[in-house]
């Protein structure tokens, strides 16, 4: 969304403007001062309007001057600026100053809601978008005008329906001042007037529109840069004709940089250059913009251009010594000079110390890879180091595969006494041997994966700080989850002196959904240029086939190709290709005998390969788009001569290409060609191939990570040919090695891969060590709300079948935390029953907590506290009691962190809140340095001091835990965490920006899927409202919280979501003996039901009749403490 990109590839003649940024723009004018660097994006140029009334009629009265204007004063020609009586003031964050440059720029005119959220958010629209504009529009109306109140329209920002409208006059706005007098200028009979009209207007200009806004292009900004350029050469043409081009030349030379090939800007500039008595400045202009068109466009000036030109050349003692513009050089690009232009933006700033990050979209094979080629020979000749991560497709790719290649390079490319460091530690495992996994908490823990990702981004640091880096990672559309996991890490941290840039499919297949989260993410992060590649047109379809054959094609094959291809670089290149061997290249009708698919030319091709090579090309096909020579000729069981022979053949036709740098290495000229080679290959034929590969890898491969998860890929895809127990045990390694590098999504793909080959063969054993792996890594990734059930249910069964009790516990347990957590509590109340049942029938003292830890938490999710608090204070072992280990029992380890805490938050709920502090402290204190153990401890105790109405204590507990998980890592946990600071901000400061941040954060962690707590939160999100004086919000907060209840059935806040219903009543001046009816009954709910924290925050409103900022719970009548039970059953 940063960066605009030239967007045009026509030169304005009769309409079509390109705009460039100032890297590819000619430099400035020998002996005038630079203009600012301007950078914008158009399509067409806009037809003239009636500018300033919208009846068409012009005022002839004179504007007043931008320096007679007092008051408020808003300029959107240039930066968005913002002044009141002299003073700046600060637009507000990015997306508001956005909206409100876009409510500028149509002024007068009115714009709906749903067109402003798409041109704020484009394709990544959060939820709650609507509530956000209405936040931003609330917050610009304070803005403008202080003493307007939020839902007032006041004199500037009005709202009418679901539109919204801005007005202000030519004392307020300066595009109102500029367009009056513009039109002022167009309507006066006198030329002098009205060129002194024109340089005022343009007097107006500090830069483009809405520069620095680092927001995406719209067509109201070209339109309106591009009025900054008709008015410009209309000033020209004035200024010249009365012997005044002083008057024009700053505007005009701003101008023409930022439309280096517009040829009528161009031309005005040659005009008033010459007319100022400076012919050796405009000669100098007119030659570099005829070199930017031939290099850039491959064509001479138009007619505009060439007249100012001869009328240049026509003045005494003026010659044009330069001959004919030169050819641009082979080796470039096919146009593409405004794409390449701002890719080499994002890495100049390397050269500098800077950073830089872009990503290049388009279909497959319009030339993507091309452009990342040309910007690394760029940086290459500039003595940078350029590392390429090639992700691949296909379930054989091994996880974290492209920063496996950029590790790897990054390492030998520094001294060898600096490599060893980097091959120990975390980052070790990214290139060493395959290790082993931890077992899952119920709480996932992702701290392994942020250190690893840390490591990655020292080590790229550690090589910047010697030389400039570039980071090309191709094809990231195949990139598994933990490689785009770690590049939007690296965005958030990129050293200095690094630039990555990235290139991906946008069809073919479409992203996929972590693809687009990941682009979101990297997003965020100001610099980024998103730049698409789009098709070529017939004129650049001739150029790229006159360079890939030789020949020039006539106008009917040139428009036949295009058609055929739509521009696409690769199927034009394979396609000319095909013509020029076939003879058929100047035919007429050429739509016979030309393929209409690339898959087509590759089928075409294999016809001419014997049988050998034909197996040999099908085989490297299947190990993927770098293809070992060791590994080929092993699998196709030839010597390496013959392999060397037909490869020679293979790359004659355009199909392989040899890997610089690697004479024991190959390629495919370009992964289409692969696939292609591959579906020509036949379901007979594929699996004995695959068999064939997996067997050579056994024999040439060694203590190679990477080959791990591709041995297990060939077995698999090998199917009844390879032998089950040995495939299941390929994808058990596999997904141990996957999960050692925290690629935890790839990990459970090979898991659950090797217990369906485990159990289709009857092989328990490895069945179930398949599952407990996944069960591991699967909760690692998701927590259980989103663990596989049905595998659940079969390790338990099968748990059961080996007479492993403890272990069908463990898989019981799973299941219901699964149900639980993602509160499907009918579910979850059968299973917690079981526990329970299975629990007292054991002599198991781990199977007996569990039953008792279930059955007490599925209580309270119900509501009954009272019952739960007796069984988890039952449940829980004493703090400092023998820590069982997470690598040798995860469950256990994890229940010994979750129960303390949970019986924290069931002793507050029952009303000793300082029973409950006091307990959560001494978890804290046994936490000591663990982050995991930390983010357990905060996340129950900013939901104890939340409800219990103390913002200290919760901003204290946060604040700690989201100093243990910066990076949101822990998903499950560090959403109660940023929700408890938010919480804290709006009680204790009336945030209302803490509010909003709260409403986000619940949609991305609790309610998508819904997750425990999620009624709760929606309560604690009224009351944060209601804190700030947003009573609308807060009725919507808590109305929501109730529909949740009602749909979900987790009930223990439910006496907390009356007391705040009562709150709600009451600012809205509902009658007293109502606020206290709906008080009574939320006491006698929270009484009966144990929740005595709730029954007191009833009681002490009923008493005070003023709801109060913090709502302490003193400690319950001794009538409310809990008998401990006779026996367990409920």
């Amino acid at each position: 969304m940063n960066g605009m990109v030239l967007s045009s590839v026509r030169v304005r003649r009769s309409g079509t403007v390109p705009f460039a940024s100032s890297a590819g723009s000619p430099p400035p004018v020998d002996g005038l001062p630079a203009a600012p660097s301007l950078l914008y994006s158009a399509t067409t140029r806009c037809p003239r309007r009636t500018i300033g009334g919208r009846d068409g009629t012009v005022s002839r009265s004179s504007p007043p001057r931008p320096d007679e204007a007092e008051g408020l004063r808003l300029r959107i020609l240039g930066p968005l600026r913002i002044r009141r009586d002299g003073v700046e003031l600060d637009p507000g964050p990015p997306q508001q100053a956005y909206l409100l440059a876009l409510l500028l720029i149509r002024a007068g005119r009115p714009v709906s809601g749903s067109e402003l959220i798409d041109l704020i958010w484009a394709d990544d629209v959060p939820t709650s978008a609507l509530n956000i504009l209405q936040k931003y529009v609330g917050s610009l109306r304070r803005l403008l005008e202080p003493s307007v109140s939020t839902r007032e329209n006041g004199s500037y920002l009005h709202r009418r329906g679901g539109f919204y409208l801005f007005t202000a006059g030519p004392d307020v706005l300066d595009l109102v001042q500029f367009r009056q007098l513009v039109d002022a200028a167009r309507a006066h009979d006198r030329p002098d007037v009205a060129l002194d009209h024109y340089v005022r207007a343009l007097s107006l200009w500090h830069g483009p529109a809405g520069d620095g806004l680092g927001r995406r292009s719209s067509a109201d900004f070209s339109a309106l840069n591009l009025e900054y350029l008709g008015a410009s050469v209309a000033t020209a043409e004035l200024a010249v004709a009365q012997g005044r081009p002083e008057l024009a030349l700053p505007a005009v030379v701003r101008a023409a940089e930022m439309a280096p090939l517009d040829e009528q800007v161009q031309a005005a500039l040659v005009t008033v250059l010459h007319a100022a008595g400076r012919p050796a400045a405009a000669l100098s202009v007119f030659q570099r913009v005829r070199a930017h068109l031939a290099e850039e466009l491959g064509i001479e000036p138009g007619r505009a251009l060439q007249s100012a030109h001869e009328r240049l050349l026509s003045r005494p003692g003026v010659a044009d010594t330069t001959g004919p513009a030169p050819p641009p050089p082979g080796g470039r690009l096919v146009g593409r000079a405004n794409e390449l232009a701002t890719v080499r933006q994002a890495v100049e700033a390397t050269f500098s110390g800077g950073s830089g990050l872009a990503v290049v979209e388009g279909e497959p094979g319009v030339g993507k890879t091309r452009l990342l080629v040309q910007a690394g020979a760029d940086v290459e000749t500039r003595g940078g180091l350029v590392v390429w991560g090639r992700c691949a497709e296909g379930p054989g790719t091994p996880s974290m595969w492209p920063w496996l290649q950029v590790i790897n390079a990054l390492v030998r490319s520094l001294p060898v006494r600096a490599r060893r460091q980097w091959q120990t530690g975390e980052l070790g495992r990214l290139v060493g041997s395959p290790g082993e996994v931890a077992e899952t908490p119920v709480l996932p823990d992702s701290g392994a994966r942020f250190r690893l990702y840390e490591q990655a981004v020292a080590l790229i640091g550690a090589v910047s700080s010697r030389r400039p880096v570039l980071l090309l990672i191709d094809d990231i559309q195949w990139a598994d989850v933990a490689s785009l996991d770690l590049l939007g890490h690296l965005a958030a941290r990129l050293p200095g002196g690094t630039a990555v840039v990235g290139a991906l499919r946008d069809r073919a297949p479409l992203p996929g959904p972590e693809v687009a989260h990941a682009l979101a993410v990297v997003s965020r992060h100001a610099g980024l240029r998103r730049i698409h590649l789009g098709g070529f047109s017939q004129a650049e379809v001739t150029e790229l086939v006159r360079r890939e054959t030789g020949r020039l094609p006539d106008v009917v094959a040139a428009r036949d190709i295009h058609a055929r291809t739509g521009g696409n670089a690769f199927f034009v290149r394979e396609l000319a290709r095909h013509l020029r061997d076939s003879g058929r290249f100047s035919d007429a009708d050429l739509g016979a005998g030309v393929p209409g698919t690339v898959l087509d030319v590759v089928r075409d091709r294999m016809t001419e390969l014997d049988d050998v090579a034909a197996d040999l090309l099908r085989t490297a096909a299947l190990i993927g788009h770098d293809v070992g020579l060791a590994l080929l000729t092993s699998a196709a069981g030839v010597d390496m001569p013959t392999c060397l022979d037909h490869l020679g053949r293979l790359h004659a036709l355009g199909l392989v290409e040899p890997v610089a740098g690697d004479p024991y290495s190959f390629r495919f000229t370009h992964d289409l060609l692969r696939e292609s080679v591959a579906a020509t290959t036949s379901m007979a034929q594929a699996p004995g191939l695959h068999l064939r590969v997996a067997e050579a890898i056994e024999a040439t491969t060694f203590d190679d990570n990477a080959m791990v998860e591709r041995l297990a890929h060939h077995l698999w895809a090998a199917g009844p040919l390879a032998e089950p127990a040995r495939t299941g045990r390929a994808l058990l390694e596999a997904g141990r090695c996957a999960a050692g590098k925290s690629a935890l999504e790839a990990a459970a793909g090979h898991l659950r891969l090797a217990a369906q080959v485990a159990r289709g063969a009857g092989l328990a054993e490895l069945e179930l060590s398949a599952l407990s792996l996944f069960i591991a890594v699967d909760g690692m990734r998701a927590g259980y709300v989103g663990s596989a059930l049905d595998l659940l249910e079969r390790a338990e069964e099968l748990a059961r079948d080996l007479g492993r009790e403890r272990e069908a516990a463990d898989f019981l347990f799973s299941r219901w935390a699964a149900f639980s957590q993602g509160i499907q509590l009918e579910q979850a109340g059968r299973l917690a029953r079981r526990l329970l049942d299975q629990g007292q029938a054991s002599a198991d003292p781990i199977v007996h907590a569990y039953g008792r830890h279930a059955w007490g938490i599925h209580n309270w999710d119900i509501g009954n506290i009272a019952e739960s608090y007796r069984y988890l204070s039952r449940s829980v072992p004493p703090l400092g009691a023998d820590v069982t280990r997470r690598d040798q029992a995860p469950l256990r380890h994890d229940l010994q962190l979750l129960s303390p805490v949970m019986l924290g938050l069931m002793t507050a709920l029952h009303g000793d809140v300082d029973a409950a502090r006091a307990q959560l402290d001494a978890v804290e204190d046994a936490a000591g340095d663990d982050p995991y153990a930390i983010t357990v401890w905060s996340a129950f105790s900013v939901t104890v001091a939340a409800l219990a109405g103390d913002p200290d204590w919760a901003l204290r507990a946060a604040q700690r835990g989201i100093a243990q998980d910066p990076e949101f890592s822990f998903v499950f946990l560090g959403g109660y965490q940023r929700l408890g600071r938010c919480w804290a901000r709006a009680m204790s400061d009336r945030d209302t920006d803490a509010a909003a941040d709260a409403e986000r954060l619940i949609a991305v962690a609790l309610l998508d899927p819904p997750r425990s707590g999620l009624a709760t939160w929606y309560g604690l999100l009224a009351e944060m409202w209601l804190r700030v004086g947003r009573l609308e919000d807060a009725a919507e907060a808590l109305d929501r919280a109730d529909s949740y209840v009602a749909t979900y059935g987790q009930r223990y806040a439910e006496g907390f979501l009356m007391v705040v219903r009562a709150q709600l009543m009451r600012a809205h001046g509902m009658p007293p003996p109502t606020v206290r009816a709906v008080l009574e009954q939320a006491r006698a709910l929270s009484g009966k039901r144990g929740a005595h924290l709730f029954a007191r925050r009833a009681e002490q409103l009923l008493s005070s009749g003023e709801p109060g900022p913090q709502h302490r719970a003193d400690r319950p009548d001794v009538g409310h403490q809990p008998d401990t039970p006779a026996d367990d059953r409920p």
